[in-house]
């Protein structure tokens, strides 16, 4: 077969994909004329018109749309045709080599020249090796470059790998085809105007609707955050503040503490909680510093004869006249023998019992707590006269407690304070309601915050310096809300030896009982306890059940002595001020 002849005869047959009916074609008439974009695209915007990837340049039109004065562009197809004729015509030189210098002529820079079909053929290999012999073999001067890996299988003598032949032999490299003439461009030499772009003379109804529900939707979120804000702060519980009188504002700029306000309140019996402290009113362990009420824990033995060695035998410790309660001599006075201990801590306890109480108001002490392990710092209230009932029956308010272990500590250290309101029908089914804040970084020994009490028979508010840091925040506007409600008590409970019924003390009281009577203020460092204040799964030296827990939190005091501070400033519960506002008329 002649493949020249072949060629004259080969035109390429392009089938072309039958073109999908445009939404914008309006009959068939239109569909079999030429398209006319001033008609066309009067309506809505061209592909180009679109971002990536329909145009190059902003305002290109379609590519397949004619435009005046510039050559349209070729077809995919066309490049296709002209591609397949080019090809036809090769013009490939032999690859030369750095290895082949020598012998090898140097590569002729236009080959040799237009091959036909036929040349082809004759300068592949298969032509080659059907030649006479005397056409270079596996003997010809040729030879497998150096820095190449061995050949992967021995030479065969009836077939071998191709070579690059000598001079003599005939050039078997297909030439390079020649590189195709440069497409004409359509990129606009400038933007379209907007009398070039007809579509943009009308806004769809799309984009109009879509427009403005984008602009009610916006309108619809600012009402309605606007609501949400308005409606929010209107239910924030606030206390009136031209109703409020002040009770007490003290600042500590005496010389002393003023016990005309500050009652002190000594004992070593515990104080109900198992503390393992005494209560005194020495100046080492109450006084003013620098405008500031310092409560100071300091160490028994200090300040005992026989030292650390008359804590647990030999030892004496009498408060005397000092003692608050002397109907009760086992809270005023102890001896050290081999079952009992004395207290290895001394500290302060001052209360406005008598002196400053509220019923309903606000309450604010700005403070620095201590840090050292097994320190219990409080600002609390109690009721002035039990109107429910001995404690629980009568309710307990602590406005700021704190543990002096460090963030380190698992069961929320100095990082940490907690509030909480306390209360029972019975002793046995004390109920807690509590909250706490804490800081991410840091403990609230390093500065002073102020810690503030909001209270009336609707709701009841403790927070740490400001009422986003709310500790608890409760509603009492329903019966549902009323702390025995709260409560969750059992209809029956194990009171001593016997099962009763469960009463209910505030029965003919409000919602609020029992914190719907006087309360006074207590300020306080304890140390330790067998409340549970302090849990058992933690390291502490003692356990809260043990009849020998004081004796083992004695025995380890090298262990928890060594995590106080040395400086008095760092170790002691500081007061800055104490304010109290009674809601409503003053007291007369």
């Amino acid at each position: 077969m002649d493949v020249s002849s072949s060629e004259s005869e080969y035109q390429p047959r392009i089938r072309r994909a039958p073109r999908r009916r445009s939404s914008i074609v309006q009959s068939e008439a239109e569909s079999t004329t030429e398209w006319n974009p001033a008609s066309l695209y009067t309506d809505r915007p061209p592909p180009s018109s679109f971002p990536f990837p329909f145009q190059s340049y902003a305002g290109n039109p379609d590519p397949g749309t004619p435009i005046p004065g510039i050559s349209s562009r070729r077809s995919s197809m066309e490049s296709i045709s002209a591609a397949r004729r080019n090809s036809e015509d090769l013009n490939l030189i032999r690859p030369h080599a750095p290895f082949m210098a020598g012998n090898a002529a140097e590569p002729s820079p236009s080959g040799s020249g237009a091959s036909t079909p036929n040349s082809i053929y004759r300068n592949s290999v298969g032509h080659n090796t059907s030649s006479t012999p005397n056409i270079p073999r596996n003997n010809s001067a040729t030879f497998r470059a150096p820095f190449l890996s061995p050949a992967s299988r021995p030479t065969s003598s009836f077939w071998s790998p191709p070579t690059h032949p000598s001079p003599a032999a005939s050039n078997t490299a297909l030439p390079i085809p020649k590189a195709p003439p440069p497409l004409p461009s359509t990129r606009l030499a400038q933007p379209l105007t907007k009398e070039d772009k007809p579509w943009l003379t009308r806004t769809p109804p799309r984009d109009r609707f879509s427009y403005w529900i984008t602009l009610i939707l916006i309108f619809l979120g600012w009402a309605a955050a606007a609501c949400l804000v308005f409606f929010g702060t209107r239910t924030v519980n606030l206390l009136p503040e031209n109703q409020l009188c002040m009770v007490l504002d003290e600042n500590f700029n005496g010389g002393g503490i003023n016990t005309d306000i500050w009652q002190y309140d000594t004992g070593l019996g515990g104080f109900g909680n198992g503390e393992f402290q005494i209560m005194t009113k020495q100046s080492r362990n109450a006084r003013i510093e620098n405008g500031e009420l310092w409560i100071v824990p300091t160490l028994t033995s200090d300040n005992l004869d026989g030292g650390r060695q008359a804590i647990f035998n030999g030892g004496s410790y009498d408060l005397g006249d000092d003692c608050s309660t002397q109907d009760n001599s086992s809270n005023c006075a102890v001896k050290s023998d081999g079952s009992t201990v004395i207290p290895p801590v001394e500290s302060a306890r001052l209360t406005t019992k008598g002196t400053k109480s509220i019923r309903y108001g606000r309450v604010q002490v700005r403070a620095r707590l201590p840090i050292g392990d097994w320190l219990w710092p409080a600002i609390w209230m109690l009721p002035v006269s039990n109107e429910y009932g001995p404690w629980p029956l009568s309710g307990e308010i602590d406005i700021m407690e704190s543990r002096g272990n460090g963030i380190e500590y698992p069961f929320q250290g100095i990082n940490y304070v907690r509030s909480s309101f306390n209360y029972a029908p019975l002793e046995s089914l004390l109920n807690q309601i509590y909250g706490w804040w804490s800081m991410k970084r840091g403990g609230f020994h390093q500065d002073f915050h102020v810690y503030t009490l909001e209270w009336t028979p609707q709701w009841m508010r403790v927070f740490v310096d400001s009422r986003l840091h709310a500790m608890l925040d409760l509603n009492i506007k329903k019966e549902k809300e009323s702390f025995f409600k709260r409560g969750g008590f059992p209809q029956t409970a194990q009171n001593g030896s016997s099962e009763v019924v469960v009463p209910n003390p505030w029965s003919n009281s409000g919602w609020n009982a029992p914190f719907d009577q006087d309360f006074y203020l207590i300020l306080s460092m304890a140390a330790g306890g067998t409340s549970g204040w302090f849990p058992d799964d933690s390291d502490k030296p003692w356990h809260d059940g043990s009849l020998t827990a004081m004796y083992d939190f004695a025995n380890a005091q090298d262990t928890w002595a060594s995590t106080w501070p040395s400086n008095d400033a760092d170790r002691a519960l500081r007061i800055d001020y104490v304010k109290m506002w009674q809601l409503g008329s003053c007291p007369a």
